[in-house]
């Protein structure tokens, strides 16, 4: 059979498949003009068939024709302006040519990757929602908090996803890149300026999602803030979605004119938390996992690099690298706690709140009961001694919601199941003696 018999059977085929409308718009004018090894090239009247073909009937075109055939094969189309000039046209999804669109988007930034706990539920829940219906749902949507918590990785899974799902034009851009390129265009000369301008607002104006990070390092640049909302109305008006994050909420930015802080603050406003040990833990097995290095990392190291890194889960990634590679440099020696130790001795910032709060608490105790904060974090085990550490102990890890490893490591290298076995002793103690319960919580009153 030859191409044109081949397509008319399957034409025939398609027929039964779709209805009269959808055949006669996407259909009847396409013609088969290529089929040799895996490859089958169809040419089509225009752009936006091309591209309607491409994204929405590919499936159902392959397998009848693998059906028809017996053979696999990958589909092209094409127009006859690109048949002649053998140049590939890109389009949007209007069929309108474009030059290739860059999103500057990081493909490894997906909501599957992205792990979830108590402290960023909402936030993933939020993003999902926005992604699914951009310019419907929370726009703009205003992300904020500390600097390593996943706000950069949350904003790249929206715009994953919506390329991903569609044929909307995204664009992710660090805050200082809008200012960078507006002040270059404030730069060119009279004769340059013109299309300079022109390329700037397409560049931000022409697109379907605008998604913007460290938007607070707008302050200072007023210029930029004045052309940054004239960029946010325009898309706001058109039903275009905004993404924006910031490392504070909106009311905290300080220099940032009240007309860009009104609009910030008119959508939904998400402030991702400092992740819960359980998360953090979640996350630092995943990237254990990542790294094939299941078996080589003990419970109780992993606890400890989970309990110090608090405030920025980027350095969890860090933590495992460095412990991993000291013990190569060791002579491959196994990962112990005291090697992890070592390894990131210098490696942590010093959680000064929460280690000055454990000292507060031994502190108090050591007072509280006439002994010396050494005795309380020695291995003394006389009874005027272990009852006021197992008190300070149960107090760090009720009160202050410490991981039990780290405490056992502030007081004096104690293992997880000795810290256990002195907070279940002291929770069944204070249900029988409410004095000692009483005496408990004057202590916890006067931490700060």
């Amino acid at each position: 059979m030859d191409l044109e018999s081949i397509w008319n059977s399957f034409l025939e085929k398609i027929k039964g498949e779709i209805n009269e409308i959808q055949y006669e718009t996407w259909f009847s004018e396409s013609k088969l003009v290529y089929l040799k090894g895996d490859t089958a090239k169809v040419l089509v009247p225009s752009i936006v068939h091309k591209k309607h073909l491409s994204n929405n009937y590919i499936d159902l075109i392959e397998e009848n024709f693998t059906e028809l055939t017996g053979t696999n094969f990958k589909f092209e189309f094409y127009i006859e302006e690109e048949l002649e000039t053998n140049v590939i046209i890109d389009t949007d999804e209007i069929g309108i040519p474009n030059e290739k669109f860059e999103t500057n988007l990081d493909p490894k930034y997906t909501f599957k990757t992205f792990i979830v706990g108590n402290s960023n539920k909402f936030a993933a829940t939020s993003a999902l929602a926005v992604a699914e219906q951009p310019g419907n749902m929370y726009n703009p949507l205003f992300i904020y908090g500390s600097s390593g918590l996943g706000k950069t990785h949350l904003m790249q899974a929206i715009g994953n996803y919506i390329t991903q799902t569609s044929n909307k034009r995204v664009l992710y851009i660090p805050c200082d890149k809008f200012v960078s390129d507006f002040v270059e265009i404030c730069r060119k000369t009279s004769s340059d300026n013109r299309e300079a301008i022109r390329n700037f607002k397409n560049k931000y104006r022409d697109i379907d999602v605008l998604i913007i990070d460290d938007i607070h390092n707008l302050v200072g640049a007023t210029s930029a803030q004045q052309e940054f909302f004239n960029t946010f109305n325009e898309l706001y008006q058109n039903n275009k979605q905004i993404i924006i994050s910031s490392d504070r909420s909106p009311e905290d930015i300080k220099k940032l004119e009240d007309r860009l802080r009104t609009r910030f603050s008119q959508g939904l406003q998400i402030d991702i938390l400092p992740p819960e040990f359980e998360l953090r833990m979640n996350i630092l097995n995943k990237k254990i996992e990542q790294q094939d290095l299941e078996n080589k990392f003990p419970e109780d190291v992993k606890e400890y690099i989970a309990s110090n890194c608090v405030g920025d889960i980027r350095k969890l990634e860090g933590a495992i690298t460095r412990v991993y590679a000291y013990a190569t440099i060791m002579n491959g020696e196994d990962i112990t706690l005291d090697l992890a130790v070592e390894a990131l001795k210098d490696f942590f910032v010093q959680r000064i709140v929460a280690k000055n709060k454990i000292d507060q608490v031994i502190q108090l105790v050591s007072e509280n009961y006439n002994i010396t904060p050494e005795d309380l974090t020695s291995k003394k085990k006389t009874n005027n001694i272990a009852i006021p550490r197992q008190i300070a102990m149960y107090i760090c890890r009720v009160y202050l919601e410490e991981n039990l490893t780290k405490i056992g490591i502030e007081f004096g290298g104690k293992n997880h199941t000795t810290v256990m076995h002195a907070v279940d002793k002291i929770k069944h103690e204070i249900l029988k003696d409410e004095a000692l319960n009483n005496e408990i919580q004057k202590l916890i009153n006067k931490i700060k």
